[in-house]
């Protein structure tokens, strides 16, 4: 038997009139979860892929680029975003045994985790546009990679659109774990329900596996 799904006995969850059972509701929605992380990867997939064409054929030039970003800026959000992957499973964790108060707390770290996260890509971001870094035909530039390396705006366009997607996707899982911090608070999961921090769970590590990826691409290429 799977550790409850509903909270029927506790009065807080009854699972919709379409589902034969809270069971089915859990499977239906971790399901749906999961088909919507592979739409996710294949959206995420095609910039890789793109990325990967690009910089065989002109590598000198996406080394040129990334020697742009400060790399422990990079390394700080990747490990900011590992922690906020470990909150965000103990707050599922401590959901499933009953302890609400650390669930809030872990909830509320991982929420601070991904604020974080935001304002050190702000923080490149302003850096960036302050010197003209801007991507493609935008790309004002003046220094002399610029001359080296004529389509060096093509590397800030990769660099702006793969990190601003990923950006708004950790704006995203801002929003619904404050959603769950909400429900948190009303008492609303326990042992018997936690579907919703699951699935928010899922895609939260997604976002963090992402970064994952782009951190080595984008600031340690060459």
């Amino acid at each position: 038997m799977s550790i409850a799904k509903t909270a029927e006995q506790h009065g807080h969850h009854h699972h919709a009139h379409h589902y034969e059972s809270a069971e089915h509701e859990y499977n239906a929605s971790k399901f749906g979860t999961w088909l919507f992380l592979v739409t996710e990867i294949l959206m995420f997939g095609g910039l890789f892929v793109g990325y990967i064409l690009f910089h065989e054929k002109f590598p000198h030039m996406f080394h040129a680029g990334s020697t742009f970003l400060d790399w422990r800026l990079g390394a700080l959000n990747t490990v900011v975003l590992l922690v906020s992957s470990l909150t965000m499973a103990l707050s599922i964790y401590y959901a499933q045994v009953g302890q609400r108060q650390k669930t809030l707390i872990n909830l509320y770290i991982t929420l601070g985790c991904g604020l974080i996260f935001l304002t050190v890509k702000y923080i490149e971001y302003s850096h960036k546009f302050h010197e003209g870094l801007f991507p493609g035909a935008f790309f004002t530039y003046e220094g002399p990679e610029a001359h080296q390396f004529a389509n060096l705006g093509m590397y800030f366009s990769f660099y702006f659109v793969m990190t601003g997607l990923h950006g708004s996707h950790v704006l995203a899982g801002m929003s619904l774990i404050t959603w769950l911090i909400v429900r948190t608070h009303k008492d609303e999961f326990g042992p018997d329900y936690y579907t919703p921090l699951e699935c928010v769970g899922l895609f939260w590590h997604l976002v963090d596996l992402i970064w994952i990826y782009l951190f080595p691409l984008l600031y340690l290429v060459g």
